[in-house]
C-alpha cells in the first residue's frame, strides 16, 4: 500500500478530499522530533457548494491552511491543504468546510479532543504543554474553543435550584461571583466583583424562560445578591446558606473569646490561650485531646462558654421541616441570644433576625451552597496549580473548563 493510500485510510477521507503526498522532515538541530506533513486536496473535477446555504456555487480562489494532527508514532503530524473558496450569490465569498477540523481551528478535531483529555487530566497547563508539545497560547486557544463549544451546547431546561457565591480572585478584597447549578453540581458562569451589577450579569446568562422555572436560590446574606435575585427571578425563594449563618455566629463567638482573653491576660490568667479553634470547630470533629481540654475548662463561668452554647444551640434550627415550628424555635433562641449581655452575639442574632425569611425558606427548600463550597475547593486547586491568574478571562475559562460540566469535545470525538 502506498503512503498516500495509507493516510487516506487512516484519516478516513472520502471524495472529493484526497491525499496527494506525504512528506517527511527529518529531525534537525533545535527540532528533536521529525515531522510528517500530509498533503490533501479537493479534487479539481469535484463540484463546489456554498457551506452556508448548500447551493451550488462557482469557485473563487483557494487559501493554504495547515492543521496539527495526532502524532504518527513519535513524529509530529500535520495536514496541509489549499482550501477552496466559493462565490455564492446569496452568502458571498465562503470557504469550503474541511472534513477533519472545525472552522477557524488550527488543529484537527481528533487532536483537539486529545488535547482536551490531557488538559482535564493534568494539574496545570505547563504539564499539558509538555505532553502535547504545544505553546502556551495554543493550549489557551484549545481551552477557549472547548468552553465556547460547551456553552453553546449546554441545556438549562431543567434548572430548578441555583446558588450564588463569591470567590477570591486576586490579593486583598478582589472577588468574583459564581453562579452554581445545585442539582447539576456545575458552575453556570463566573463574573468579576460581587456588586449588584455583577449579580445582574450572572442572572442574565440564564434565558428568561429558564429563570422562570427556578424555585430557589441559595446565597449568603449579601444584599447585592438578594436584590439581583428578586429582580431577575422574583418567584424564586431566597434561601440563606446555613454555612454562612454558622460563619456569622462563629465570628461572634471569636470576638467574645478575644475580648475575654484580653481581660484574663490582664489578670495574669492564661485560661483561653490556644483555645481559638476549640470554640470554632464542630464538637463532632474534636480530637480526644480537645475533648479533654474542653472538659477541663470551666465553661459555665466563661463568657465565651455562654457564646459557644448559644451558637451550638442554633444548629437545631436546621432540623425543622415546618416553617411555624422553626419560627417558634428561632423566637426562643433569639430571646436567649439578645439577653446574653454579649454584644457580639446580640449583633449576630439581630443580623439573623433581619434575614429570617431567608432562613425559614430552608424548611421548604432544603438547599445549601455545600456544592459551591466543594467547587470552591476545586477552583482553589486550579488557581494554585496555575500559580494564580492575572487575567480574569483565563480564570473564568479554566473554571468553566474544569467545573462547568460542559460537553467540551468536537462532534463525534468524545472519549
Amino acid at each position: 500500500m502506498r503512503d498516500t493510500e495509507l493516510y487516506q485510510t487512516l484519516l478516513g477521507l472520502t471524495p472529493p478530499w484526497e491525499v496527494t503526498a506525504v512528506n517527511i522532515a527529518q529531525p534537525a538541530a533545535g527540532r528533536p522530533l521529525g515531522e510528517i506533513v500530509i498533503r490533501v486536496r479537493w479534487r479539481p473535477d469535484a463540484p463546489l457548494a456554498c457551506p452556508g446555504c448548500g447551493s451550488a456555487a462557482p469557485g473563487y480562489d483557494s487559501r493554504p491552511r495547515r492543521w496539527r494532527h495526532l502524532n504518527t508514532m513519535q513524529w509530529k503530524t500535520f495536514i496541509t491543504a489549499d482550501v477552496p473558496r466559493v462565490n455564492c450569490p446569496k452568502c458571498g465569498v465562503k470557504q469550503v468546510r474541511v472534513a477533519w477540523a472545525e472552522d477557524s481551528s488550527r488543529f484537527t478535531e481528533l487532536f483537539e479532543a486529545f488535547a482536551i483529555q490531557v488538559l482535564k487530566a493534568c494539574r496545570s497547563k505547563v504539564q499539558a504543554q509538555w505532553l502535547t508539545a504545544l505553546s502556551w497560547d495554543q493550549v489557551d486557544r484549545i481551552m477557549e474553543r472547548a468552553v465556547s463549544r460547551g456553552m453553546k451546547r449546554r441545556s438549562l431546561d431543567h434548572l430548578t435550584t441555583v446558588g450564588l457565591d463569591e470567590k477570591s480572585f486576586g490579593k486583598g478584597h478582589d472577588y468574583v461571583s459564581v453562579l452554581h447549578d445545585i442539582e447539576g453540581k456545575r458552575v453556570l458562569d463566573v463574573v468579576p466583583d460581587r456588586t449588584r451589577e455583577a449579580a445582574d450579569t450572572l442572572w442574565s446568562t440564564i434565558p428568561k424562560a429558564q429563570r422562570q422555572g427556578i424555585a430557589a436560590c441559595a446565597m449568603d446574606m449579601w444584599e447585592n445578591y438578594m436584590e439581583a435575585t428578586r429582580a431577575a427571578a422574583p418567584q424564586a425563594s431566597i434561601v440563606h446558606d446555613k454555612f454562612h449563618c454558622a460563619k456569622e455566629l462563629n465570628k461572634a463567638v471569636d470576638l467574645v473569646r478575644r475580648a475575654e482573653h484580653r481581660e484574663l491576660k490582664a489578670q495574669g490568667e492564661e485560661t483561653l490561650t490556644k483555645t481559638k479553634y476549640l470554640w470554632l470547630k464542630n464538637p463532632k470533629n474534636w480530637t480526644e485531646r480537645q475533648h479533654e481540654h474542653f472538659a477541663a475548662l470551666k465553661v459555665d463561668t466563661l463568657k465565651v462558654g455562654r457564646a459557644w452554647a448559644i451558637k451550638e444551640a442554633f444548629a437545631e434550627f436546621w432540623r425543622y421541616h415546618y416553617t411555624a415550628s422553626a419560627s417558634k424555635f428561632f423566637d426562643r433562641w433569639y430571646f436567649w441570644a439578645t439577653h446574653s449581655r454579649l454584644p457580639a452575639i446580640i449583633n449576630a442574632a439581630k443580623t439573623l433576625k433581619r434575614h429570617l425569611p431567608g432562613l425559614l425558606a430552608y424548611t421548604k427548600h432544603r438547599i445549601t451552597n455545600a456544592v459551591a463550597e466543594g467547587t470552591n475547593g476545586r477552583i482553589q486547586l486550579i488557581k494554585a496549580n496555575a500559580r494564580g491568574y492575572r487575567n480574569f478571562a483565563q480564570y473564568r475559562i479554566a473554571i468553566l473548563f474544569h467545573c462547568g460540566g460542559l460537553d467540551l469535545y468536537p462532534v463525534g470525538c468524545a472519549p
